[in-house]
């Protein structure tokens, strides 16, 4: 495993480059990935400017500031995503902004489809999904996991899918919807117990 991840590390990406490189593609009529559709561009599109938008107004709240004020020991949150993803492009800019608390926490970005060993690692119930946040310390060992989606939504999607047997476009309209209610504070509760778990945080 920490060959996959390692071999990994080095094809990073910044958020801003990674925000730099789907701009660039979509310039040029494309989209992330290994496959290329008018849809999965016009998908690329929308998310873009959510992302623009979530980038200027997502707020993080002094809970989640101060609990991450504490981690001491540099952390690596390695996330896994496609620039088409709608569920990365509600959850990515506030991940982003967890991370900027904190000058030892690293956030760096991989294609899930240049990376599919990795992405293998960590499969959410036996598929691909994304994003996927694996957060490393100094050793590369994993402290912790997260995605694809924060545990509220995590919980809609299992719900419709046990009432109707798999989503369709209405209820990814609804959850865009909810995503945009929510406002980053279920991703942010998440991250709040993920760190109130972390090792490498100092007691």
């Amino acid at each position: 495993m920490k060959e996959i991840i390692e071999k990994s590390l080095i094809k990073t990406l910044s958020y801003k480059k990674y925000r730099v490189l789907i701009s660039d593609l979509l310039s040029a009529g494309k989209s992330t990935g290994s496959e290329q559709s008018a849809a999965l561009t016009n998908y690329s599109l929308l998310n873009d400017r959510r992302m623009k938008r979530l980038d200027k107004t997502i707020k993080i709240s002094n809970e989640t500031v101060l609990e991450f004020k504490q981690i001491q020991e540099p952390q690596i949150w390695l996330v896994i995503t496609e620039g088409w993803c709608g569920d990365a492009a509600q959850n990515l800019p506030v991940i982003n902004k967890i991370a900027e608390t904190n000058s030892k926490i690293d956030l760096k970005i991989v294609l899930r489809d240049d990376n599919l060993e990795l992405m293998d690692l960590f499969l959410t119930n036996d598929g691909r999904a994304i994003p996927k946040l694996i957060a490393l310390d100094t050793n590369n060992d994993v402290i912790f996991t997260w995605g694809p989606r924060p545990t509220v939504a995590t919980k809609m999607v299992a719900d419709y899918k046990a009432e109707n047997g798999s989503l369709d476009a209405q209820f990814k309209q609804d959850l865009q919807v909810w995503y945009n209610k929510n406002k980053g504070q279920s991703v942010q509760d998440d991250f709040i117990a993920l760190a109130k778990n972390s090792v490498s945080k100092e007691v």
